[in-house]
């Protein structure tokens, strides 16, 4: 992968280029940044860079053969390790490498997709990947060997927050000392869910969000968009590529959860005192319950974001908000006067402690309900600013 296909980010190109030029190679990185803003294209990039020892700031001017390896991810020296669950495929003692064909597609078709991308591609939309003692036990394997062609050898773990405590613990006296010319590149969404002891032992780089204009230019030139509706879509997918993608395509999830949300709130503000709407929100909980537990909590987070543009509105921070809801039946400036100071922290408490739960293989149809009667109250709950 070209330094030149990622987007945006000149500055981080910059800072690995001229390390890895001088032979400043730390032995663990943690890339952190929200999802598509280009963590894993950036680290495929600096991999290759490494590996095939290219110089000026390009992944074109080094070893010919090895660049073309990178082409379509078979470099011997470059291992990868991913959040995996049992499939059709793989009925038990899953790890990456037995989902390698499946990860070279998603990089192939969706270089900047998120976790959920990652789950439909391999069938799994109703379980939870995570990186587990398996991988682990694979990984001291894999670098415990020689590298291929004499140089590096590059372990690249996407998603490492998802790596649960036994991995994470059996592998942090490796990260700490690797073999020699091991370099361990870490890519997360969330730091904070990665033990500490790993965090410390890695040189940490944060990647902001992407500008409008670097996604606008993007879609044009990608998808050859018209400039008005690639910066129309820019605005809407708040920094994050994949999104700007699906919208392109028209086949973000996000269409079905405005959806599910349009219902959820209308039944929610008719419940109170209303037997029958209670009935409502009780089948709407059932019907959310049935998807996959990713979607329920992507959902969840779609619901956090869907009431924090709202509370922007309502405060007049016009200039904030990119949401337009895409139902004409529904307006954000009618809803918005329901979500202000009074709410918004509970509403969000409750939605955070949704997700926490669901994450944790709680009843979904009983944390949903719970969710919904609660919203009830609170949508219900006077602003302080006008008592």
């Amino acid at each position: 992968m070209l330094f030149s296909e990622v987007l945006g980010q000149n500055h981080i190109k910059s800072h690995l280029t001229k390390s890895a030029d001088a032979g400043r190679i730390p032995h663990a990185q943690l890339f952190v940044g929200p999802e598509g803003s280009g963590t894993l294209p950036m680290a495929i990039a600096y991999a290759q860079y490494i590996l095939c020892g290219n110089k000026n700031s390009e992944n074109s001017e080094g070893n010919p053969a090895c660049n073309l390896k990178f082409n379509n991810l078979s470099h011997p020296d470059l291992h990868f390790a991913f959040p995996v669950t049992t499939n059709d495929k793989v009925k038990r003692h899953p790890v990456s490498s037995h989902f390698l064909e499946e990860w070279r597609q998603l990089i192939d078709h969706q270089p900047y997709g998120n976790l959920f991308d990652w789950y439909k591609m391999l069938g799994v939309d109703n379980k939870q990947g995570q990186i587990g003692v398996d991988e682990a036990l694979d990984i001291v394997k894999s670098l415990s060997l020689k590298s291929y062609e004499g140089g590096y050898k590059i372990m690249l773990i996407w998603m490492s927050e998802k790596m649960n405590t036994s991995c994470a613990n059996k592998l942090l006296k490796l990260i700490e000392e690797p073999p020699n010319k091991t370099v361990f590149i870490l890519v997360a969404e969330d730091e904070e869910q990665i033990i500490s002891t790993i965090r410390s032992r890695c040189q940490v780089l944060h990647f902001p969000g992407l500008s409008e204009a670097i996604i606008a230019d993007a879609l044009v030139k990608k998808y050859d968009v018209e400039e008005t509706i690639a910066n129309k879509i820019a605005q809407q997918s708040n920094g994050n590529f994949n999104k700007a993608c699906d919208l392109v395509y028209q086949d973000s999830e996000d269409i079905q959860f405005e959806k599910w949300f349009i219902t959820w709130v209308r039944s929610a503000f008719k419940a109170k005192g209303n037997k029958s709407a209670i009935r409502e929100l009780i089948a709407w909980s059932e019907v959310i319950a049935k998807t996959g537990r990713e979607t329920q909590k992507q959902f969840l987070q779609f619901c956090i974001n869907y009431f924090r543009q709202a509370l922007l509105l309502n405060y007049k921070a016009d200039e904030l908000v990119y949401l337009e809801p895409k139902s004409e039946s529904f307006k954000l400036e009618k809803f918005a006067p329901f979500v202000h100071d009074a709410n918004i922290i509970d509403i969000t408490k409750e939605l955070q402690d949704a997700i926490y739960h669901i994450e944790r293989n709680g009843n979904s149809k009983i944390i949903l309900t719970d969710l919904s009667i609660k919203l009830t109250r609170l949508l219900h709950k006077k602003s302080q600013a006008n008592t």
